[in-house]
């Protein structure tokens, strides 16, 4: 019955399968990088002629293939949550398969400018409705294509999004033209192809301006090391794993500290207590920074005015705490409950109660300016951008994966952190419970991991050391300054592109 009134055969439901698939490999292996610059296209073949209700289910069906094999890791952590997850975050995507049929498919010139405009508009949605949830856009899929995300320190990761689309739109548009092809053709492929010259000139002009590449001589250098205990997350919060974490994070630190950093950084809730309720922990870290004389960033859950907050504290090399930053972006249904005197139910996710939201973007000082995000942080653009527009000159990413297993996730996540590094042109360090820990440049090239025996990056204990360099001198980037302008204008040309196609559908029937 729903495939008459529909229109919806096999093969179509066949193609949003192959579109899903191709979508999502990328954020499952970063080899398959490529298939996303044509994913779309079967599912541009499947919407070909539908109507509002066929095309809405067709996308929607591929976006429940794409979310289900991207964010399937989320299962180790709730399976009915990660279930209403997919089905929500699928909705974008029937709404970008509505919003294609309205508009047609077939205007091929204009849909260039319209299909990417309205994706990349729906993605920014997704980033901020609901508290947001701004993973596996589709250009942290190039995170490892260095000369393509350059262009990030203009428009964000939004302009990468923006390309892909074009991309996928161009290919499918040449698919689907008719006599005489080549003259159409090269109309088509004008401004892909210009914009495309454009990129890549633009990624190699940035990728070799001296300090991005991390070879300008005169900046200052600073030596950080990261330490990755690899603590089972069973065990982080047992009350008889207490003195085997602390050990085991003293041991990695002292093999650091033959390095001679200036700043040693520990990650997300490292201390396995609540700092104020179990006090003798945190004065017997304090006793051992005294003892090896050396500054230390580290997560710990703290306790303030009857609130629990998420937070990252500075010691100075004779113990005494420096700064303290309490956590802005809080994880829902893990750090919180929304609307938790209706969803009574769900009390039991969030053990500790509700962790507080901070209330300022704090600047550490020591051994210069930085700012600190904490677990999924990185992954909101305004946030990185909000911390060095009030003056910090690199970044610090604490975080703990562990919850979710040896899965693509870890490096979905620091797929992210490589576009914060390149949208504000400062090196972003990464210091997790377990992987991805990664020292990573301006231009978005990942200098080094902590990794194991075998090169793996997650699962492994170990800690890095490398320098990073501050310049004074170092001006904002477009992007920093004027933040998420793209997606507005995004919108507009996809508002203004309506009437245009009326007008082009108008004239057509008027001559026929």
């Amino acid at each position: 019955m729903l495939r008459t009134v529909t229109g919806i055969n096999k093969r179509d439901y066949g193609l949003c399968l192959i579109s899903g698939l191709l979508l999502s490999l990328p954020f499952s292996n970063p080899a398959f990088s490529l298939f996303i610059w044509f994913g779309f296209i079967p599912l541009f073949f499947a919407l070909k002629d539908k109507k509002f209700l066929s095309a809405f289910i067709l996308a929607y069906s591929t976006g429940i293939v794409f979310w289900a094999v991207t964010i399937y890791w989320l299962v180790n952590v709730t399976l009915f949550g990660t279930a209403l997850l997919v089905l929500y975050l699928s909705l974008y995507f029937g709404f970008f398969g509505l919003i294609l049929s309205a508009y047609s498919l077939k205007l091929k010139t204009t849909s260039l400018m319209f299909l990417p405009s309205v994706w990349v508009f729906l993605e920014y949605l997704r980033s901020h409705l609901l508290t947001g949830f701004p993973w596996v856009l589709l250009g942290y899929s190039q995170y490892l294509n260095l000369q393509v995300i350059q262009i990030a320190d203009i428009a964000g990761v939004w302009v990468v999004s923006f390309f892909i689309v074009m991309v996928n739109t161009t290919i499918y548009s040449l698919f689907n033209l008719q006599p005489p092809v080549f003259k159409k053709s090269g109309k088509l492929i004008i401004l892909p192809a210009v914009l495309l010259i454009a990129i890549f000139i633009y990624g190699f002009y940035r990728m070799n301006i001296p300090f991005y590449a991390g070879k300008d001589s005169s900046a200052k250098p600073v030596k950080l090391s990261v330490i990755q205990p690899n603590i089972p997350q069973g065990l982080k919060w047992y009350m008889h794993s207490r003195a085997f974490i602390m050990q085991r994070y003293f041991e990695l630190t002292n093999n650091a500290t033959k390095d001679n950093p200036d700043l040693i950084i520990w990650p997300e809730a490292a201390l396995p207590v609540v700092l104020e309720e179990e006090p003798h922990y945190y004065l017997s870290l304090r006793d051992y920074i005294k003892s090896i004389h050396k500054p230390l960033l580290f997560g710990a859950v703290t306790f303030k005015d009857n609130l629990y907050y998420n937070s990252a504290l500075l010691l100075s090399g004779k113990a005494d705490l420096l700064k303290q930053y309490d956590k802005l972006h809080l994880v829902p249904f893990g750090e919180y409950i929304p609307f938790r005197n209706i969803l009574k139910f769900l009390d039991t996710i969030a053990p500790i109660g509700d962790i507080a939201r901070g209330k300022d973007y704090t600047i550490f000082e020591f051994p210069d300016n930085f700012g600190v995000l904490i677990c999924f942080e990185d992954v909101f653009p305004e946030l990185a951008r909000g911390f060095v527009r009030k003056g910090a000159k690199f970044l610090i990413n604490i975080t703990n994966d562990a919850w979710f297993g040896k899965t693509s996730e870890a490096y979905q996540h620091m797929a992210a952190s490589v576009l914060r590094a390149v949208e504000n042109r400062v090196y972003l360090v990464r210091a997790a419970n377990t992987g991805v820990s990664a020292f990573i440049s301006p231009s978005g090239r990942i200098i080094s991991l902590v990794s194991g025996e075998k090169g793996d990056s997650i699962f492994i204990q170990g800690h890095k050391t490398e320098d990073i360099y501050i310049s004074d001198s170092r001006a904002k980037t477009f992007y920093n300054r004027y933040g998420d302008f793209f997606p507005i204008f995004c919108l507009l040309i996809a508002i203004l592109s309506v009437p245009y196609a009326l007008l082009h559908r108008l004239r057509k029937e008027g001559a026929s």
